[in-house]
């Protein structure tokens, strides 16, 4: 059995997957405010419940909104501040009685599509979060590919490519920078965009969609220049790495028209005569992220059911 821990910022969720992937157990606490003893405590007790109701003992895997540092074995870059600077993957292999995988979240959608999911039978799946923020996760034969830094997938703070006179200077990221991919293709990007191009306020990115769809010229107009920037930042992403699907998840993935679109208009950068790489919606939805934290423990991992 393999157990995947989903530590949100506001909730914990954990499941139990049996090795054909079904789901054998499912249960979520809310995530304890700012207070990192609490929050281990609380994935402590999501594994024994869940051990309690299945009877039976499994690997654990737990999806983070951050990343292990390579360098100090310490969580960084997590938007849940408690856990920065933590052990987190001692500090939970001593109190579990067993070493957990740990992996950044958008890398456990990743893995969850790659196994099971949209990218199934796929050798390199590279995963996207187009959501509050973007992020990314690549997967090479069902295994998530970290990197030396720890940021591999990291696409979001890269900056737009080929940039046109309306993409500069971009706008400021938290990051600092301007121009991030992020700033273009989050859901608050599309509806700053929308906005300062004449929208109404006070909307979110599906409604934008929504009235491109009823015909609204000026949503219509900032969705066109959306998918334009996204099929640039995938056109790069396919020169780069030549995956074989890529999949979207987040929000903004419920907008069907970019499975259309975007394909169409990559063609334009990527490098080669022709371009077989799927672009795909996510199967698994918000469920991704706990099943990929459960797939972190590979098929071949002594497991028993």
């Amino acid at each position: 059995m393999r157990i995947g821990i989903d530590l949100g910022g506001t909730k914990i969720e954990a499941i139990a997957l049996a090795g054909d992937g079904r789901e054998l157990a499912r249960l979520r606490v809310p995530t304890p405010t700012g207070d990192y003893g609490a929050t281990v405590a609380a994935v402590v007790g999501l594994v024994t419940e869940i051990e309690k109701q299945t009877r039976r003992r499994g690997t654990v895997g737990v999806g983070i909104p951050g990343t292990l540092s390579p360098a100090s074995g310490l969580v960084k870059n997590a938007n849940s501040t408690a856990l920065i600077g933590q052990p987190l993957d001692r500090d939970l292999e001593t109190a579990l009685g067993r070493p957990p995988r740990l992996a950044n979240d958008a890398n456990c959608f990743a893995v969850s599509e790659a196994v099971d999911g949209a990218g199934r039978g796929a050798g390199v799946v590279f995963g996207v979060i187009l959501g509050t923020g973007v992020g990314g996760g690549l997967v090479v034969n069902g295994r998530p590919l970290g990197g030396r830094n720890a940021i591999a997938g990291e696409w979001g703070h890269n900056p737009l490519p080929w940039p046109s006179d309306d993409d500069r200077p971009g706008p400021l990221c938290y990051c600092a920078k301007r121009g991030c991919i992020e700033t273009f293709l989050s859901g608050p990007g599309l509806v700053r965009d929308y906005q300062d191009n004449g929208g109404e306020g006070g909307l979110a990115a599906a409604d934008v969609a929504a009235r491109a769809e009823a015909g609204e010229a000026r949503a219509g107009a900032a969705m066109e220049r959306y998918e334009k920037r996204l099929a640039r930042a995938l056109a790069s992403v396919i020169n780069l790495i030549d995956p074989d699907v890529i999949v979207l998840g987040g929000g903004l993935s419920n907008i069907e028209r970019l499975y259309e679109t975007v394909p169409g208009l990559w063609r334009d950068w990527v490098f080669s005569d022709r371009v077989d790489t799927a672009l795909r919606k996510n199967r698994h939805g918000d469920s991704s992220g706990v099943r990929g934290a459960a797939w972190l423990w590979p098929l071949e991992a002594d497991v028993t059911d």
